[in-house]
């Protein structure tokens, strides 16, 4: 594994979506070279046609009669003349109605009925006034995108010319993806052993026509309606098919459900692992750490390629940033980081190798042949195995889950240290950008990051280990893929709200910070020729003398600044400058005696105790109004921070703009103009959830590593 290859995984895949996007071409399966893009790009309709290569037709055919050769000298093939599974020690001479029947029976799956226009009604009968939630139930029915990218998958898998299906049977197929006909699947009842039996056997009903299974069909205005797959063949002139010896089980007897769940669950992994290393550089800045701990020495002497690549990036994330602590030696204290961020790197290493590895066992099995019997034309033979076992994708998305679960507790351990002042390193509690007694603005969204964290642990357990004997005992080994995949995608849902939750709090940390950067540019002359001043009435005037007090009194100034970021701003303002107070009367002490030094330092602290204050007020007054923190940011946090601000325009929180109008007995001028509608801290985190799940965030965030790699050949 090289040390940038999740990386060059992440730019490749984003470098194909974005071409198939803008070119609607058609895609032309030939059982190779199908690969996680391709299949995202299927689901999400960037392809205007799907087809069979031209060379898949023979191989097709040849293998529909190599079927056909062997049945006539009477061999005995499961599935074919056999029952199935625990029963396959019956036999019958009716190959035909026998796939049939199995495809009929394996529609055991809960479905509710669907209603108008692309919306779905609970199918449950009220008892009493107050209806059931729908929210669960809404649960039932298989995402289209999964259906569309399971079709997909299925069909690449049939023309490689192994399963004994005609070409009529996979153009069909192809059909229901290029007229935009989506069968209806359920959700649950699959447990990925013999394949996906059950939820396949619903594109093989569709092809039938069955008046029994119902499909979404999509107008031409983008409109879905509900109508029986009957109806959809009749109304774009397809005839049904009769299904011959072998082709219902060829159908359902594969793991195309399962890859199809997991290859869009992948994709958004991807994509979210990306944006957690440019939160990890957000959080170094937020939080004034040092580029030090990615030091190339450091992945040099541990060569992990995952900690080599993540420490790559994040420290090229970070790179023109002013916020960033860099030659720590030469200050008084050395500090170190805290681990959220120090071994950063070496969190997300592991988990960047974990995804790589997934992407390939993916890769491999959206170009494989899974069903059984497989028919070898090159040896006229009719080969009985386990392919259908799905177990690699069972391993692909336990190692997604559980990387999401790492990253996870990482986002929420920088979160909740950017809001709490003993680890903030001088950041207001709660984040809040007006007075700490007045507001509490993150503390909320501190529980909620642990509440989601929380979730992410429990999911992040092992469906694999949970199996149960299956089907007369014949599936006493089982893979829960189509389990594991589910959960995978509730996983990555709630990775997402983290982040989002994640990066709100960070770029209100960032705006804190550039406004504490003002307010000392603002504050540092003043003060200064405030206190050389009062050093110089005192008798302090010998210049390296002054100089050395000067810097002394304002590196204390400094650090009592952090320490008091709990308190209102006049009563820090006041103490801050009472604890300076010593420093001063020492720096009088080397100077020749003058009586009245005591009463020109209380008379100096009052001032600048003002001066303070009225400096920070205006200071912030000024930022509330152009803030913009990109000034003193590195590269990558630069771009998202613009991205959350500008272009999903969500503001610097402060109580103004998080007021209700006309509530709370404040009147309706408690809002000002960008919060008519009343905005939350939730709504906010809802545009950036939004942001990621829609995928507009991460044009942002795969700008930030295409920086990283601007000449690499993906």
């Amino acid at each position: 594994m090289s040390a940038s290859a999740h990386s060059m995984i992440a730019l490749k895949e984003w470098d194909q979506l974005s071409i198939k996007e803008a070119s609607h071409q058609s895609l032309a399966l030939d059982g190779a070279g199908l690969s996680v893009a391709k299949v995202v790009s299927v689901s999400r309709r960037y392809f205007e046609r799907i087809q069979i290569a031209d060379g898949a037709f023979w191989r097709l055919a040849e293998s529909v009669a190599a079927l056909d050769e062997r049945l006539k000298e009477g061999r005995i093939i499961y599935g074919v003349n056999t029952g199935f599974g625990g029963s396959a020690d019956s036999r019958t001479h009716e190959v035909q109605r026998l796939q049939h029947t199995l495809i009929r029976e394996l529609h055991y799956g809960i479905l509710s009925p669907p209603t108008a226009v692309g919306e779905r009604k609970t199918g449950i009968v009220q008892s009493g006034p107050v209806p059931l939630p729908p929210a669960g139930l809404a649960s039932l029915e298989m995402p289209k995108s999964w259906v569309r990218a399971a079709l997909l998958i299925r069909i690449n898998s049939l023309v490689s010319g192994y399963s004994g299906v005609r070409p009529a049977v996979v153009e069909r197929l192809c059909d229901l993806i290029n007229f935009k006909i989506t069968p209806r699947i359920p959700l649950r009842g699959s447990i990925s052993a013999s394949g996906d039996l059950s939820p396949l056997s619903y594109l093989s009903g569709a092809i039938q026509g069955k008046t029994t299974i119902t499909v979404w069909t999509d107008s031409s205005q983008g409109i879905s309606s509900p109508v029986t797959a009957a109806e959809a063949l009749t109304t774009h002139g397809l005839t049904p098919v009769t299904l011959g010896p072998k082709e219902g089980l060829a159908i359902v007897n594969g793991t195309a459900i399962s890859a199809a769940a997991a290859t869009l669950a992948m994709h958004e992994a991807h994509q979210l692992v990306v944006l957690s290393q440019i939160s990890t550089a957000m959080s170094v800045e937020a939080l004034r750490g040092t580029d030090e701990s990615f030091d190339p020495l450091f992945a040099e002497l541990r060569p992990h390629p995952g900690q080599t690549e993540a420490s790559k990036n994040i420290l090229q994330f970070l790179a023109g940033s002013s916020l960033v602590c860099r030659d720590q030696e030469r200050d008084d204290v050395l500090r170190q980081d805290r681990y959220s961020i120090r071994t950063a790197s070496q969190w997300i290493g592991p988990a960047l190798e974990d995804l790589a590895l997934a992407h390939q066992q993916i890769t491999i099995e959206l170009n494989s042949v899974t069903d059984n019997p497989l028919i070898d034309t090159t040896r006229s033979k009719s080969l009985h195995g386990g392919n259908f076992q799905a177990s690699a994708i069972t391993s692909a998305m336990e190692k997604t889950r559980q990387s999401a679960q790492a990253i996870g507790r990482m986002l929420f351990t920088q979160c909740t240290e950017l809001i709490n002042p003993a680890t903030s390193q001088g950041l207001p509690p709660n984040l809040v950008a007006d007075e700490p007694s007045s507001s509490f603005v993150m503390k909320a969204v501190d529980l909620m990051v642990a509440a989601l964290q929380s979730e992410l642990g429990f999911l992040a357990n092992p469906a694999s280990s949970h199996v149960q004997t299956a089907e007369m005992g014949n599936q006493a080994l089982n893979s829960l893929a189509l389990v594991s995949a589910r959960y995978t995608h509730e996983a990555i849902d709630v990775l997402s709200q983290l982040s989002a939750a994640h990066l709100l709090a960070l770029c209100q940390a960032l705006d804190l910070r550039a406004l504490t950067c003002h307010f000392l540019q603002n504050l540092q002359p003043m003060f200064l020729e405030e206190t050389r001043s009062i050093l110089d009435t005192c008798g302090v005037i010998e210049i390296s003398s002054v100089e050395r007090h000067l810097s002394s009194i304002w590196g204390f100034f400094l650090v009592r600044l952090d320490q008091t970021t709990k308190m209102n701003s006049e009563p820090r303002f006041k103490a801050i400058v009472k604890s300076l107070e010593p420093l001063m009367i020492e720096a009088a002490l080397s100077a020749p005696p003058n009586r009245d030094a005591i009463s020109l330092i209380v008379s100096w602290s009052d001032r600048l105790a003002m001066l303070c204050l009225e400096t920070f007020n205006t200071s912030r007054e000024n930022f509330f109004m152009h803030h913009d923190a990109t000034p003193y940011l590195g590269s990558a946090s630069s771009r998202m921070y613009a991205f959350v601000r500008h272009t999903l325009k969500v503001p610097f929180l402060r109580l103004h703009n998080l007021q209700t109008p006309g509530s709370d007995g404040l009147g309706s001028e408690a809002a000002d103009a960008t919060n008519r509608g009343g905005e939350t801290t939730g709504s906010y985190i809802t545009r950036i959830y939004e942001a990621i799940r829609n995928g507009d965030l991460y044009v942002a965030s795969m700008a930030c590593l295409r920086e990283v790699y601007p000449h690499s050949e993906v």
